[in-house]
């Protein structure tokens, strides 16, 4: 490339008019051929490369070397060639056995040689290949990440153990070291110097890097403790968010809300402050039905013996019934109490044979969890009425299914609830005033 240099100045020195500006053209030229022959070089370099990776990309059945291609590696690895050239040419404008960065030699050379080259420019053609080959690891390095973090999001562990946090931490380390190697080559010092002189401005680095840390240490002890992974459901009303996690980041964590919108959690929030993670109900297999309605406790009474014999006819609690009365007549004969004894004996109820009914009802239910919790209680009684609850697990944990399954149930309990002489308590309504005023 001096050869080529030195042909030009020679050349334009010959064209009247530009000698006093050969130098000046001669180097320009240089600086386009080297410009032309590295474009060059990448271009073909880069189409050889993905043309070859994309044929073997397809005859393999591996999936690293498509990510390779989508992540596009082989286009900054392109870029070496090129860095090469520039490298291997910048010191074009230098007399030869000159050093650019030693003054010394300069000061040995002929003055009339020293005139024919730009002594400042093979130092920053220099300078500009070094920052270009760290520009391009920086780069390769930041691809390479991306394609080995996609490769393990493809693998079934992926889905308990996000790695999303700590590709980022190795990539800020990747920035921070290219960045402290580019300035030491801008200013000309030893890149040691600068890791020295950054002991003092720890406090800083700490305030500025506070959430990444924090992140950090957060990022671990989630993925250790299996806290929460990418998929989970999580609630956590501090933060509105209630919905499904569909990003781990070393700073945040983003959380789709049931209504679409989107929550950014800080990462160190999720171990500092509480949260739901509705993932063991996943993994159970069942949803939790937990739901009461309020009995007005006037409609409470004994069964006498018209009620039980309409309750007979009842498949579903006939045999309860039945054999319910036989125990407690049983009982009354051992314990010789008249039969007019209302306060003595023992009489079933019309809550608590429907409060059976509603056992024997939701264990015939197909949705239902027979195997997991399930009761039907009485709550305190309040000046609301008595509550009865149901506390089961819906087999389907699909919101839409669950929310189905659940009206449907208590469509059900609200129908036949005149069937067993009992009344839900609620406030009365315009409706009940117009009743009452017109004698109804």
């Amino acid at each position: 490339m001096r050869s080529i240099y030195l042909y030009l100045l020679e050349a334009i020195r010959e064209v009247e008019g530009l000698q006093f500006f050969a130098k000046l053209f001669a180097t320009l030229a240089t600086l386009i051929i080297i410009a032309v022959v590295a474009g060059g070089a990448f271009y073909i370099t880069r189409r050889v490369l993905l043309t070859v990776a994309g044929k073997l990309a397809k005859k393999t059945k591996t999936e690293w070397d498509d990510l390779l291609l989508k992540n596009r590696v082989f286009r900054a690895v392109a870029h070496l060639v090129p860095a090469f050239i520039l490298y291997h040419t910048y010191h074009f404008a230098s007399y030869e056995g000159f050093g650019a960065e030693t003054t010394a030699a300069a000061i040995k050379i002929p003055e009339e040689v020293l005139k024919d080259y730009y002594l400042w420019l093979p130092p920053l053609l220099h300078k500009i290949s070094k920052l270009y080959f760290i520009l391009i690891f920086l780069t390769i390095s930041n691809r390479v990440l991306n394609t080995a973090h996609d490769i393990y999001n493809s693998l079934p562990v992926s889905f308990h153990r996000s790695i999303k946090g700590y590709v980022q931490l190795v990539k800020i380390l990747f920035y921070f070291l290219g960045s402290i190697l580019i300035i030491s080559i801008i200013i000309n010092r030893d890149p040691s110097y600068l890791l020295a002189g950054l002991g003092t401005m720890a406090a800083v680095l700490l305030l500025v890097f506070k959430d990444t840390i924090l992140g950090f240490v957060a990022s671990i002890q989630l993925s250790a403790n299996k806290m929460v992974n990418i998929g989970d459901w999580i609630s956590m009303p501090s933060h509105n968010a209630d919905g499904t996690v569909t990003d781990i980041t070393l700073n945040t964590v983003k959380v789709q809300n049931w209504d679409k919108t989107i929550t950014t959690i800080p990462t160190y929030a999720l171990v500092s402050e509480s949260f739901s993670n509705w993932k063991g109900m996943e993994e159970s297999g069942g949803r939790r039905i937990k739901r009461s309605l309020n009995i007005d406790m006037k409609s409470v009474r004994f069964c006498d013996d018209a009620m039980l014999k309409r309750f007979e006819k009842y498949t579903l609690i006939r045999d309860y019934v039945i054999e319910k009365e036989k125990e407690l007549e049983d009982r009354k004969q051992q314990s010789s109490l008249d039969s007019g004894d209302v306060l003595s004996s023992t009489r079933q109820t019309n809550l608590g044979i429907f409060r059976r009914y509603l056992e024997l009802y939701l264990e015939a239910h197909p949705m239902i969890h027979n195997d997991m919790t399930f009761l039907v209680r009485h709550l305190q009684p309040t000046e609301r009425g008595l509550p009865v609850e149901i506390y089961v697990f819906s087999k389907d944990q699909q919101w839409a299914n669950y929310e189905a399954i659940q009206a449907d149930i208590f469509d059900h309990i609200l129908a036949v609830l005149p069937e067993f002489e009992l009344r839900v308590f609620q406030y009365p309504s315009g409706y009940d005033f117009t009743k009452i005023l017109n004698g109804n």
